[in-house]
C-alpha cells in the first residue's frame, strides 16, 4: 500500500491536474450546452472519464518529451522526470497506455466524438510538442487548437455533429490561452531563454507580447460572448459573462500602460478564473 502511494505521488505531477480539470471543465461544459444532464449521466460519466484520461495521457507525453528542456529551467527541474526520480520509460509507458485507454473510451462513445479527441492529443503531443515547441513562438498557436479541442468534442457529443457554436467555443479557448500562456512566459522570460524555448517575449520583446494578449482577450470574449448568445443564455448570465470580460480586457490594458510584475500575474491569475467561470455559466 505504501508503495503504491509512492508511485502515486510521483505520477499526480505528471498530469498538471489544476490545468487537466480546466480542460475538463470546457468539454464538460460543450456537452452540457448541448444536452439536458437529467437524462445523460452515464454518458457524461464516459465523458469525463475519457477527457480525463486522454488529457492526462497526453500532459504525461508532452513532460517525458520535455524532460531535457525541465531540467535547465528553474521552476520545473524538480519535477520527476528531470529530477530522476522517475524512471522516464515507465512515464513514457504510463503515458501511452492512460492515452489509449481514454482514446478507446471515446471511440466507443461516439466516433466523431472519438475522431475529436484524438486531433486534440496528436496535436497537443506531435505537432505542438514534438515538432514546434523548440523551434518557433507561434507554436502556442496549435497548443491552443488542441486546447480547444475538450470543449469542441463535448458539443459535438451532444449534437452528434459539429455546429458554429462548437467552433465559436473551440476559438474562444483558442484566444484565451495566449492570455494565460504568453503572460506566464514574461514571469520566467530567463527560465525559457536558459532552456532555449523561443517564446514571444525573446522573440518579440514585451511590449509586443503585451499588445498580443490585450488582442487576444478581446478575441476571445467575443467568441464565448458569441456562443453563450447562440446557445439561447440567459440575459442575466450573459451580463455577468460580459462583466467577466470586462474585467480580463482593463487588466489586459493595464499591462500594456502601466506593465509590472504584479499586473501581469494578477492577469494570469484571472485569466484562469474568467474561463472557469465562463464555463460554469455556459453549464446552468
Amino acid at each position: 500500500m505504501n508503495k503504491t502511494k509512492a508511485k502515486f505521488r510521483l505520477y499526480w505531477p505528471l498530469i498538471k491536474s489544476l490545468q487537466t480539470a480546466l480542460l475538463m471543465t470546457t468539454g464538460l461544459a460543450g456537452y452540457l450546452s448541448a444536452r439536458c444532464p437529467v437524462a445523460t449521466r452515464p454518458t457524461m460519466l464516459g465523458l469525463a472519464l475519457s477527457l480525463f484520461l486522454t488529457i492526462s495521457g497526453s500532459t504525461i507525453l508532452n513532460m517525458w518529451y520535455d524532460r531535457d528542456i525541465d531540467a535547465k529551467m528553474g521552476r520545473t527541474k524538480k519535477r520527476p522526470l528531470p529530477s530522476g526520480t522517475l524512471d522516464a520509460n515507465e512515464a513514457l509507458r504510463l503515458g501511452l497506455i492512460v492515452s489509449i485507454i481514454g482514446v478507446g473510451i471515446a471511440v466507443w462513445m461516439d466516433a466523431l466524438y472519438g475522431l475529436i479527441i484524438f486531433g486534440g492529443l496528436f496535436i497537443d503531443v506531435v505537432v505542438y510538442t514534438i515538432w514546434l515547441k523548440r523551434k518557433t513562438a507561434w507554436a502556442i498557436v496549435w497548443g491552443g487548437i488542441s486546447g480547444g479541442m475538450p470543449i469542441l468534442a463535448g458539443r459535438a457529443l451532444g449534437l452528434g455533429t459539429i455546429d458554429w457554436i462548437g467552433i465559436a467555443l473551440m476559438l474562444a479557448i483558442l484566444f484565451w490561452i495566449p492570455t494565460h500562456i504568453l503572460t506566464f512566459s514574461m514571469r520566467y522570460h530567463e527560465d525559457y531563454k536558459a532552456a532555449g524555448v523561443p517564446t514571444f517575449p525573446s522573440t518579440y520583446g514585451f511590449q509586443f507580447t503585451r499588445i498580443t494578449i490585450a488582442v487576444s482577450s478581446v478575441l476571445a470574449a467575443i467568441f464565448i460572448g458569441s456562443a453563450a448568445y447562440g446557445i439561447g443564455t440567459d440575459w442575466g448570465y450573459l451580463r455577468l459573462m460580459a462583466v467577466l470580460s470586462g474585467g480580463l480586457f482593463i487588466l489586459a490594458i493595464a499591462s500594456i500602460f502601466k506593465p509590472s510584475e504584479q499586473v501581469n500575474f494578477g492577469l494570469f491569475k484571472y485569466a484562469s478564473l474568467y474561463m472557469l467561470s465562463s464555463m460554469i455559466l455556459l453549464m446552468f
